[in-house]
């Protein structure tokens, strides 16, 4: 049954929608703190005043002083009574160190140069039906798209691969990971790092992408048992050859009529009690769901990415891809983050 909007007075919802232009400069805001480096500076240096961190970062002081003073109005800065800055509790990681799981910079820039620009194009999208896919995008692109996903891309490596059964085991034995939508390479490095005796083999259909990732695995002084490649899963390996499959955030972005056959291959390339780990969204299956807190995250995709063509399946969805590919069910599913589905099957 579909919830009803809880009685609410016209001036709510103005305060609504006020509060959403609010977010929208906001994302504006650390956009600018993370490209002028003014997060990274009070990182380094906390209690700054707005005109010592300008003339520390050769900036003019006004702008810098109406930045600090909006950014501790909204709770990203603190100040002590003589007006020196400092970062927020926890804002080091988030937004001032791009190594960090908990690093959010990437993705509210992903905000301001990807979205926006999307967000004016889908209206031509509703119109015609034309969309500009994930692929071919530039190397910018590819970085902020590995930026956005990193977090995700650490806690696979080091936290969720380590949690299926039997799996480290086998890792730790010299068994071999593929990663399908490898992106810029950087879960391929993560996870070798956290399994120095396993192989780990990247698959991605985007050049740009790949070009960064072979370069990072390259300085990362893996390639003696790390590769990414251009093409798909049977082009790239093997049948009965790798023992766990990994997409992170890479189901939804597959054209839906592609998706079957991707999930096939990944279950053939996989060893007898090989794993299949998807890290990605699901979306509502039923309008009531649309109000459930899980569901937040996987509708703001869907409407985000519509001009990408991608379109987010549902459980159900999800579950007929795995049955019709071959692994059984019960499927282990959990949500992790903000509404991300943790999916994983055995061949």
């Amino acid at each position: 049954m579909n919830q009803p909007t809880p009685a609410i007075s016209a001036d709510e919802q103005v305060a609504r929608i006020f509060e959403w232009r609010r977010g929208f400069n906001n994302i504006h805001l650390i956009d600018t703190g993370v490209e002028l480096g003014l997060f990274r500076a009070l990182a380094e240096a906390p209690g700054q005043t707005a005109e010592a961190l300008a003339a520390r970062l050769d900036l003019k002081p006004h702008p810098v002083r109406t930045w600090c003073w909006t950014a501790h109005g909204q709770a990203l800065l603190d100040a002590d009574a003589d007006g020196a800055f400092r970062l927020a509790p926890h804002m080091d990681a988030i937004l001032a160190n791009a190594g960090h799981p908990r690093y959010l910079g990437g993705y509210a820039q992903l905000g301001t140069r990807v979205a926006a620009e999307d967000f004016r194009r889908s209206i031509e999208t509703f119109r015609t039906g034309i969309v500009k896919p994930f692929q071919g995008r530039g190397e910018a692109f590819a970085h902020l798209i590995a930026q956005s996903t990193w977090g995700l891309q650490v806690v696979t490596a080091k936290k969720l691969l380590p949690a299926v059964e039997g799996l480290p085991a086998r890792l730790e034995a010299g068994g071999t990971v593929l990663e399908v939508g490898c992106g810029t390479g950087n879960f391929l490095v993560q996870v070798a790092k956290s399994f120095p005796q396993a192989r780990a083999i990247g698959v991605d259909l985007d050049a740009d992408s790949l070009a960064i990732a072979q370069w990072r695995i390259a300085e990362a002084k893996l390639a003696d048992r790390v590769s990414a490649r251009l093409g798909t899963v049977d082009e790239v390996v093997t049948a009965d050859s790798v023992d766990v499959v990994v997409m992170i955030e890479v189901l939804h972005e597959i054209a839906p009529a592609l998706r079957p056959a991707v999930v096939q291959q990944c279950a053939r390339a996989l060893k007898p009690g090989g794993v299949l780990l998807v890290v990605d969204e699901t979306y509502p299956s039923t309008l009531a769901q649309t109000r459930e807190a899980d569901f937040r995250f996987p509708l703001q995709t869907g409407i985000e990415e519509l001009t990408w063509g991608n379109v987010i399946p549902t459980r159900e969805e999800q579950e007929r891809l795995l049955g019709d590919a071959g692994f059984k069910p019960p499927y282990d599913r959990s949500i992790i983050g903000e509404g991300f589905t943790v999916l994983t099957a055995k061949r």
